[in-house]
């Protein structure tokens, strides 16, 4: 049949903002709209979801890596190795529904890699013309700091001793500590964070500063390809001299609103949350820097009554973005 008297073929979702958590069930139909009638010998529908790496190396090489999440075929119409079926003019409406498997990771583009889940249909007719369409839908899995490690609810410290000026033989280190009010967060909250800086040192420190980072790491045949770094906030304090200390009073480190993101499942990509304390000496030495890893999660803790532990000043962002903007954005070293 000539493409006029097929006048309508959609994948409809019974979800419109086709955003799933892993565990439901993915449903809705494939709307097929004729003309004519129409002989047809099936409709075939495919769910997949899958992770992708494609990296072009600094030799030119492409390299490439992938996974699957979930290949799931069905036949919505026909049977194998039975005859065309006779559709009728007007619209016909093929209902499919699929149980999302638990543990799904969550759907993420990145520069050079991907998780993305979608739906492909395809109408065959005898004369073999294949009709296609596909629909991309969104998977999120969440993380509840409720349901993670109790550690996370507890404060984290971190300390290091420094030498500067290794050449001045008495010169003392740089005596550095620092906490955080807890080892995980969700977006829109703060992080708090109390340090002293001692320095013993004949350098005057020229600044410290407290960065909030993302890392994403794309994985092919278990080797670290590209990483890519990137600061989602941050706060500075000023000089400190020879002699002299310095104190964070819990001071308070926005989250920003962020892509819910949790690619456990996925081993091709990784995405890590760091905060780093940076000590930025005056002379040529190089920047001394505590990283203490951090977990962002999507659902905030709860006291045990199950009342918000929020804190003064959290603001929690009504929805959350889907994509990156970032990620076009300069990296960080």
């Amino acid at each position: 049949m000539a493409a006029r008297k097929l006048l309508k073929f959609l994948i409809l979702f019974d979800n419109t903002n086709l955003l799933y958590f892993p565990g439901q069930f993915l449903s809705g139909r494939v709307l097929v709209e004729l003309e004519d009638d129409t002989p047809a010998l099936g409709l075939h529908f495919h769910v997949v979801g899958e992770g992708v790496v494609r990296l072009r190396s600094q030799r030119q090489e492409r390299v490439y890596d992938r996974e699957n999440y979930i290949d799931f075929r069905m036949r919505l119409l026909g049977e194998p190795g039975q005859g065309p079926v006779l559709l009728s003019p007007g619209i016909h409406s093929f209902p499919f529904k699929l149980g999302l498997p638990l543990g799904l990771p969550s759907t993420f583009l990145g520069k050079h890699g991907w998780v993305q889940y979608y739906c492909k249909a395809a109408l065959r007719e005898p004369n073999g013309l294949t009709h296609k369409n596909q629909q991309v839908f969104i998977v999120m899995n969440p993380i509840d700091l409720n349901l993670e490690p109790p550690i996370l609810a507890q404060p984290f410290r971190c300390e290091i001793e420094h030498k500067l000026g290794v050449s001045c033989v008495n010169s003392g280190p740089v005596v550095c500590r620092v906490a955080l009010d807890r080892g995980g967060y969700v977006p829109g909250e703060t992080i708090g964070i109390s340090a002293t800086v001692y320095n013993k040192s004949r350098v005057t420190i020229k600044g410290t500063k407290a960065s909030l980072t993302e890392t994403i790491q794309y994985l092919a045949r278990n080797k670290v390809l590209q990483t890519e770094t990137r600061e989602l906030a941050s706060l500075s304090r000023g000089k400190i001299r020879p002699g002299d200390g310095d104190e964070w009073k819990n001071e308070q480190l926005y989250v920003p609103p962020l892509p819910p993101t949790n690619l456990r499942g996925c081993h091709l990509i990784k995405i890590q949350y760091d905060v780093y304390f940076i000590i930025d000496p005056k002379s040529f030495e190089k920047e001394i820097k505590l990283q203490l890893p951090i977990m962002l999660a999507t659902y905030p803790l709860r006291s045990p009554d199950g009342t918000l532990r929020r804190k003064q000043g959290t603001h929690y962002p009504s929805t959350l973005p889907i994509f990156r903007p970032w990620l076009d954005e300069k990296t960080v070293d």
